[in-house]
């Protein structure tokens, strides 16, 4: 279904963009996978592409808060695959506190890699989408941007923003050809979440449970290639927000 295609994949070597990754990898994509820090799980999950799958995948270091380093790292992935045609924008960190207390220092760390790290991407993204002819983009928010949590004011600000970042640039590149959703998880099982395995929240979710990175990358899968769906921040989060 995506044979042919190049996807970046932000934040893809572990949890839920790793689980983005082999998916669409799964679907015939060759992957280009940004990461912060881990080397040696971004190369890990890119050999199992290439076991798995027979595709192409390669890791590239990048901080997506740096608007150079974004330029520089699509530069290279141009060189290395000849363009893209997807880009999933899935980094984010957390730096949790209460508002009261919060430091400047931990809420501007939160909206420059979970917010204008997004920007960055489709900024210096969108070039190679026009030069394709096509494009697609899902943005990774989540539900605390919809309805807010308690000690995350920069998180839940961040993924609102994204929510207003995926809508305008739909509205944008609809034009081009260019379609641009979002994907909101709810609590999902990766590393990010194991201290909230016993959070007085998980008796909120309807279906009772926390989900599984699988099912993100479902719903990430369906968005890029549902050619008439733009602009819309599909929920994956057992209902707790409904």
């Amino acid at each position: 279904m995506l044979k042919g295609k190049t996807a970046v994949v932000t934040g893809g070597s572990r949890g839920i963009g790793a689980a983005i990754a082999k998916k669409l990898a799964s679907m015939g994509a060759d992957v280009a996978i940004l990461y912060a820090g881990n080397q040696q799980a971004a190369e890990s999950v890119c050999q199992e592409i290439a076991d798995t799958y027979g595709q192409r995948a390669v890791s590239y270091r990048c901080d997506v808060a740096g608007f150079a380093d974004v330029k520089d790292t699509v530069a290279k992935i141009k060189a290395d695959f000849g363009g893209a045609q997807i880009l999933v924008n899935n980094a984010g960190i957390v730096r949790d506190g209460l508002v009261a207390m919060m430091k400047e220092a931990d809420y501007d760390a939160v909206l420059d890699t979970n917010l204008k790290g997004a920007f960055h991407m489709i900024r210096h993204m969108v070039p190679l989408f026009l030069r394709a002819r096509e494009g697609s983009i899902v943005n990774v928010t989540s539900v605390a941007g919809l309805i807010g949590n308690p000690g995350q004011c920069n998180y839940a600000a961040s993924k609102a923003g994204l929510v207003g970042l995926t809508k305008s640039v739909a509205k944008e590149l609809a034009p081009k050809g260019i379609r641009c959703n979002a994907v909101a998880p709810g609590f999902i099982q990766t590393d990010m979440t194991e201290d909230q395995a016993e959070s007085p929240l998980l008796s909120m979710i309807p279906l009772g449970q926390m989900g599984q990175p699988e099912d993100i990358a479902e719903a990430v899968a369906y968005l890029l290639t549902a050619k008439y769906v733009t602009g819309e921040v599909l929920r994956v989060d057992g209902g707790i927000a409904m």
